[in-house]
């Protein structure tokens, strides 16, 4: 049995396919004669794309990922999935290249007219491996491309079974794929550990496909049918380690190998803790499979270290959509006794505190998703995220302080959400400048598998498929319906202008980062505040006086003014009033070395640590939306 394993345009380049490298360990663990070739589709696209028409890394970066929600980098591929060299032009002028430079539409277009000579030359690669099974994993933006590749496949090699998986194949986007697209033999709905091996089984002879959960495939009579998806989520010690060695291979003689280092992608859990209780109402990762699980800390450690010395990277992505918290006193300190300058990325809750940041970077973690969304602690409980205003600005101030760079996004458009979530948050906006300023502002999406979809009474009705659906594929509207993660749906909360405030005050942050500074400096008897920040004229600032001293610190933590008052007096055995606590606070506002939501109260000035020194300009940020 040869089993071809591809990885289509748009995945992003730098790193390997998690998925294809978990299923070529699985294949030949379960079938070890069978042939196994993993296919890096992206890479032959990026030395195609650069030698037709100069394709570079930020273009293919554009596609790949910052044109999601408007679907540019799927419709490109459009063309080849439907024969024609102009599919939807004028449609995709109308709807998605408003949004666009000229430039970009310009290469969008062209990619469009050129997808079908793309896709056969990818083709032509695929077959010359001579396989029987062709695996697609699609995700993202990975759907036309690889159902263009299957259809080619078809009508060159009908003989070939092809197999389309992934996140983009899950519940009904898998069905609506297999109904719709007759040349596409299996879909692979969920996970695909169990599944795919089974199915190869079913292919030689051993069991039946009607047996198989979660799987669409065809009766005798080629009618569509489609498997009850899996009851429980598949067991930790079942996640196999990935294989990763064809990328390398790959990586090393593409164009792409300019454009970025290679990281390792891993993965210690699946799942989400907080969301099996409390499930983020906007939020549609996962899936169909909630319940979270990892794996032992020592098999996870062995696993990235085996990893790291094979192909010796130490760029790391941990692809969890939330941090096993029991890492924290297990595979944090093995990682940071390892013998390697380990870069890490990670996905964390924002409430970490100061010790648990600091534990992260100690193990080589030098990027955090922490999900803040908000500075509003309504807004936040509107999203069910069970944090707060202050325990998101603390995350910020202590990240900053470790040495840790968050990635977070600054959310809104919640139904119940009100204008003064915003106006105090936005006030204080220019206090923030020294702080990490997030990667976007936008409107919440909607996306398939979220509380916000799957419960109108939440606000968002009436929904429909996202535009970019009916631009790129030829399908009724029930069918795309199904097709479909991200929905449009009317606005809800703050208007058009405010929001229009808010983005313009968040990218002036993301402008101004660099230059600005508020650090402290605890000596003991005295606390220093240094600050290099436009709209606050001043440079240094000496906490002495005990009152001074004990708040400060206290305000570590968000405190209340008869909650700071009480601990204040305390700590200092002095008569302490609550005016004088509250005029003391009203002087550190207008220094702006405090942030004020909720009747809550917290410091913003992270340690001095020098963290100034390794910033670097971003581009202005503005709205996905």
């Amino acid at each position: 049995m040869r089993i071809a394993l591809v990885n289509m345009p748009w995945a992003t380049t730098d790193v390997p396919s998690l998925a294809l490298g978990i299923l070529a360990t699985r294949v030949h663990e379960t079938f070890a004669q069978a042939d196994v070739q993993t296919i890096q589709a992206n890479l032959d696209y990026v030395d195609w794309a650069s030698e037709k028409i100069g394709l570079d890394g930020a273009e293919y970066s554009f596609f790949a990922e910052a044109s999601y929600f408007s679907g540019c980098g799927d419709w490109i591929f459009s063309s080849a999935l439907y024969g024609d060299r102009n599919w939807r032009v004028a449609e995709f002028e109308q709807s998605m290249a408003p949004g666009l430079p000229k430039y970009r539409r310009d290469i969008a277009r062209k990619l469009h007219e050129l997808a079908p000579d793309a896709v056969e030359h990818l083709v032509a690669i695929i077959l010359d491996k001579n396989p029987d099974i062709v695996g697609f994993t699609s995700t993202f933006q990975q759907n036309t491309a690889s159902l263009a590749a299957a259809r080619r496949i078809k009508e060159l090699a009908p003989q070939v079974t092809t197999v389309l998986g992934g996140a983009n194949c899950d519940g009904s986007q898998g069905s609506a794929i297999h109904r719709n697209f007759p040349f596409v033999d299996f879909v692979v709905r969920g996970e695909g550990e169990a599944a795919f091996p089974a199915l190869l089984a079913s292919l030689a002879g051993d069991g039946a496909a009607a047996d198989i959960p979660g799987l669409c495939y065809r009766a005798g009579d080629g009618t569509p049918a489609a498997n009850p998806m899996a009851a429980r989520p598949i067991e930790p010690a079942q996640i196999a380690r990935p294989d990763y060695a064809s990328y390398f291979e790959r990586f090393a003689l593409s164009m792409a190998r300019s454009w970025a280092d290679p990281k390792l992608t891993v993965e210690g859990s699946r799942g989400c803790w907080w969301g099996e209780k409390h499930h983020c109402t906007f939020c549609g990762l996962n899936g169909s499979f909630m319940a979270f699980r990892g794996k032992r800390p020592e098999v996870f450690l062995d696993e990235i270290m085996t990893l790291v010395r094979r192909h010796q990277v130490l760029d790391i992505v941990v692809v969890d959509n939330i941090m096993e918290m029991g890492y924290l006193g297990s595979l944090l300190p093995a990682l940071a006794e390892a013998d390697c300058d380990l870069r890490i990325h990670y996905e964390i809750k924002a409430n970490l505190r100061r010790p648990q940041l600091q534990a992260l970077h100690d193990a080589g973690v030098i990027l955090v998703q922490p999900g803040i969304e908000s500075f509003s602690s309504h807004v936040l409980k509107l999203m069910n995220k069970g944090v707060t205003g202050c325990l998101n600005m603390r995350l910020l101030r202590d990240a900053e302080s470790v040495g840790i760079a968050p990635s977070w996004n600054y959310l809104y458009g919640f139904p119940g959400e009100r204008p003064s979530d915003y106006a105090p948050i936005i006030e204080q906006l220019p206090a923030l400048h020294h702080l990490p300023p997030p990667a976007g502002c936008s409107r919440i999406g909607i996306e398939r598998f979220s509380p916000y979809f799957a419960r109108p009474e939440l606000g968002f009705t009436p929904l429909r498929p996202a535009p970019q659906y009916s631009v790129t594929y030829d399908l009724p509207q029930g069918e795309l319906n199904d097709l479909a993660y991200l929905f449009s749906a009317p606005d809800r909360g703050i208007g058009d202008d405010l929001a229009e405030l808010l983005t313009e005050s968040i990218s002036d942050w993301a402008s101004a980062h660099c230059d600005s500074r508020l650090t402290h400096c605890d000596r003991g008897d005295e606390i220093v505040l240094v600050n290099r920040r436009e709209g606050f004229p001043w440079e240094v600032v000496r906490l002495g006086d005990p009152v001074e001293l004990a708040a400060f610190r206290l305000l570590d933590q968000p405190r209340t003014v008869p909650a700071l008052t009480h601990q204040v007096r305390g700590q200092t055995r002095r008569p302490v009033a609550g005016d004088e606590i509250g005029a003391l606070l009203a002087r550190w506002q207008r220094l702006g070395v405090l942030f004020a939501e909720n009747d809550h109260f917290i410091q913003i000035a992270p340690e001095a640590t020098n963290r100034e020194l390794t910033r670097i300009n971003r581009p202005t940020v503005r709205s996905r939306e």
